[in-house]
């Protein structure tokens, strides 16, 4: 997961340059609410949410399955 101090569009974004596979990624605000989600593809410059967010999670494309905009996301240890 990457963190961010606050929430923000560009501070959030990624880039997939030099990947060779597909990842999921959800953005999540300050309460772990998801705000976007997408397929981020191979050798792609940049992706941001279409919302500032504060959190991005990057996982296997299988994610995108589990997981909707406005859903609220809890982290145990």
């Amino acid at each position: 997961m990457l963190v961010e101090n606050h929430e923000s569009r560009l501070d959030t974004s990624i880039h997939m340059l030099f990947m060779f596979f597909s990842i999921a990624t959800v953005w999540l605000d300050s309460k772990f609410r998801v705000v976007d989600v997408c397929l981020a593809k191979p050798w792609r410059l940049f992706y941001a949410s279409r919302t500032p967010a504060q959190y991005v999670v990057e996982a296997s494309p299988s994610l995108l399955e589990k997981v909707s905009i406005g859903d609220e996301l809890i982290f145990e240890k």
